[in-house]
């Protein structure tokens, strides 16, 4: 046996050997004969039982791991065209991998639902795992889209509303379900392309009128998939539904918890109360309590209530409506602290020092009666001396305790050193009849930051709790940037003058120098933007990894349990974990954390997606009666296809297409994140400043096309000059040649500004 390899060596050599894994591969490279390669059989079949390989023909392969060459499904392309993949089939354990595809020049054009064979590579990039190139292009998925329906003699054609769509699809004389020209439909494709090359569809849905209000995010609901509607046994269940008594519960009806909200919130399900601490040896302390709605007690496990929500993932939020994961029995009655009403709640009591440390928290199942439901504004009004008839008599026992205790977690923060990202939140006013009234940014009151701090500080004692009663819940994980990102974010910092400390542990205070450097300056957007691109992506786990932009060990969602399924799993192991009730987490949820946490964080980004596209829609038909006018912005991002632009006046993104970058043409560096012209070699790259002329909004895409007048207040030659007796190797060749001339000229300009 002492030739024999351990377990460990096994599965290291088919990690770092992925295409020599059959068992003759294993004995070759340990040098096993003879006999022993029966001890070596009986080691793989150990590790195949134990469920870290898997056989695949005569091979083994890690089950979570996808083979060398694998067949793919072209899930979705970003916003910069890359294309993203899935496997085929994926029958292991962890989370699905995303698979980067990496097109060649004789690649054919790839599309959502087509199916690919591919060899792959793995990595370790921000938001995929591997990369693929095309082996063969294998057959496609019957493909949806969404579209406007354009009738003729003969059937007719949809013109799809995606931005990204560069052909009409072809409806036959039986497949258009009956819709009339211009309606807003949905299609499925109905076989190989017909005449004129065109795909061939069939209308399944007729969505009605385009233009009218509702659309804008219906569009979005079915682009994306997102369930609003409720099944009739959900409504019922929800409808079934009885406030919740005092029985197992503390009673906190006593105590003056307020919530505070947007003027316009649709829930209300925290809320908060703070007083001096009496204690002696807590000198300058405070007591904060913050209760959240108990939705785990009318969501129980199972239930249909349960499974709808999950499928949900999160509330999906659009400016004229939302689409809850609860029921409006629940979201906005039973579960909702309204004012004056009793209403069942998970509360938190934290003890703090002068300095704003946690010094202790327990966690209470109560009855709460909240004698205020408050708004941002008046709260911050009264603060500042004018309070109305409402907060006059909370100022001084409610409201000047809850900003004193802030005062104290202000401290904490500033020691902490969480990321201080400066971006401006764009609000879209509605007017009566659906369409814009108005775009603006919203003001940040210390009332806001307010709340924000004492949920953080909610959410870091449930994951505290919850972890050292070793009870499974899923975190709220986000991993520090690759280093990759920080480079590129290193290189844009020391192109505008600044700088990145590099060598040494990344820490958020790092980064918050270099956002402080450049506050003020007229580089701040684009430091501030650059970082928060840099970032990875949020996401719900079971492993205690931390969450690196709060600068915190310990973190898991609970304030939001009426709209995040993630808080009603992380309540649920609040009720395991006290005994408080049969209505905690079980076994079967336990087993599945790390599925149901891959699943909501799909959820929350397609949320995010829609949300994203709906604004874009708002903002192009907002914008479609100034086509010609001239506005001023920054690049935001370069794709191989042209360059966003930021608009400062709206915060809408256009993007400037490479035919409108001027009379010569540019190369694309996807590594530098640049566009560089062939003959004058100037250079576009994110965060320059710009002059741009409005060529086209379209309202039912959200697409906005711009044309290049300035970059950096420099002119730009208006026109294309014509491709005719070009080398276009010559040109990328000699575009190569003056990149870093043009590098060093730019961050010298950009220092002495």
């Amino acid at each position: 046996m002492s030739n024999i390899p351990t377990k460990a060596e096994i599965l290291d050599w088919i990690e770092q050997n992925p295409t020599l894994t059959a068992k003759r591969d294993i004995a070759k490279a340990f040098g096993i004969k003879g006999a022993a390669r029966i001890d070596l059989k009986r080691q793989l079949k150990e590790l195949e039982a134990e469920g870290h390989l898997e056989k695949r023909k005569r091979s083994y392969q890690d089950p979570d791991r996808l083979p060398p060459v694998s067949v793919l499904v072209i899930s979705h392309a970003d916003k910069d065209g890359d294309l993203f993949a899935k496997p085929m089939e994926w029958q292991g354990e962890g989370v699905e991998p995303v698979v980067l595809v990496i097109p060649r020049a004789s690649d054919p054009a790839l599309g959502e639902g087509d199916r690919i064979l591919a060899r792959l590579t793995v990595v370790k990039e921000d938001g995929h795992n591997y990369e693929a190139r095309l082996i063969r292009r294998i057959g496609t998925n019957p493909k949806r889209v969404m579209g406007i329906f354009r009738k003729r003699s003969e059937g007719g054609r949809i013109v799809p509303i995606d931005k990204g769509a560069d052909r009409e699809w072809a409806v036959a004389e039986g497949a258009t379900h009956g819709a009339r020209d211009g309606e807003l439909v949905e299609a499925e494709q109905a076989g190989p392309k017909g005449r004129m090359g065109l795909p061939r569809a069939r209308i399944v849905e007729r969505l009605g009128d385009p233009s009218a209000p509702k659309a804008v995010s219906l569009i979005a609901i079915h682009q994306h998939g997102i369930p609003d509607h409720f099944p009739d046994d959900v409504i019922a269940e929800a409808d079934g539904k009885k406030p919740a008594g005092l029985k197992g519960r503390e009673d906190l009806r006593d105590l003056p918890l307020i919530t505070i909200d947007p003027s316009d919130a649709r829930d209300h399900d925290d809320a908060c109360y703070a007083h001096a601490d009496d204690d002696p040896k807590n000198e300058g302390g405070h007591v904060l309590w913050v209760a959240i709605a108990d939705v785990a007690h009318y969501v129980t496990p199972g239930s249909a209530l349960d499974r709808e929500a999950r499928k949900r993932g999160n509330s999906t939020y659009f400016p004229d409506r939302v689409v809850p994961m609860l029921p409006d029995r629940l979201s906005g009655d039973l579960c909702s602290l309204h004012e004056g009403v009793p209403r069942a709640c998970i509360a938190v009591r934290m003890v703090l020092d002068a300095g704003g440390n946690k010094l202790k928290h327990s966690f209470h199942r109560g009855l709460m009666r909240s004698p205020a439901s408050l708004h941002y504004e008046e709260v911050q009004d009264a603060i500042d001396g004018n309070p109305n008839d409402k907060t006059g008599p909370l100022l001084e026992p409610v409201l000047k305790p809850l900003y004193a205790a802030y005062g104290a977690l202000k401290l904490a923060r500033a020691e902490r050193q969480p990321l201080d990202l400066d971006l401006p939140e764009r609000r879209i006013e509605l007017a009566e009849d659906g369409t814009v009234k108005s775009v603006n940014f919203k003001d940040r009151l210390d009332a806001h930051r307010l709340i924000e701090e004492f949920m953080v500080l909610a959410n870091v004692a449930a994951a505290e709790t919850l972890a050292a009663k070793k009870t499974p819940l899923l975190y709220r994980i986000h991993e520090e940037p690759s280093q990759e990102k920080l480079d590129a974010l290193r290189e844009t910092a020391q192109a505008a003058g600044y700088t990145l400390a590099k060598g040494q542990v990344l820490q958020t205070a790092h980064l918050n120098r270099l956002l402080n450097d450049a506050a003020g300056s007229d580089d701040a957007e684009l430091i501030n933007l650059s970082t928060l691109r840099s970032m990875t992506q949020a996401y719900y786990g079971p492993e205690h990894i931390g969450h690196f932009g709060l600068a915190l060990r310990s973190y898991a969602h609970f304030t939001s349990p009426i709209r995040r399924y993630a808080d009603l799993i992380v309540h649920r192991a609040l009720v395991t974990a006290h005994g408080w009730g049969k209505d905690g987490l079980t076994p079967e949820d336990m087993d599945v954390l790390e599925q149901t946490g891959a699943h909501i964080s799909d959820t929350e980004r397609r949320s995010m997606t829609a949300e994203r596209d709906t604004t874009d829609r708002y903002l192009a038909a907002y914008l479609s009666e100034r086509v010609g006018s001239e506005f001023t912005g920054r690049i935001s991002g370069i794709a191989r296809f042209g360059a966003f632009v930021k608009l400062d006046e709206t915060g809408a993104d256009g993007l400037l297409p490479m035919r409108a970058l001027g009379r010569e043409y540019f190369h694309y560096d996807r590594e530098a994140q640049t566009l560089m012209g062939s003959d004058t070699g100037m250079l576009i790259s994110i965060g320059q400043r710009v002059t741009v002329r409005l060529a086209e909004a379209v309202p039912v895409t959200g697409g906005i096309a711009l044309e290049l007048l300035e970059i950096d207040d420099q002119k730009v030659a208006q026109g294309r000059q014509s491709p005719a007796g070009r080398n276009p190797r010559r040109s990328s060749a000699k575009a190569k040649r003056k990149k870093d001339k043009i590098k060093r000229k730019v961050a010298r300009t950009r220092r002495s500004k």
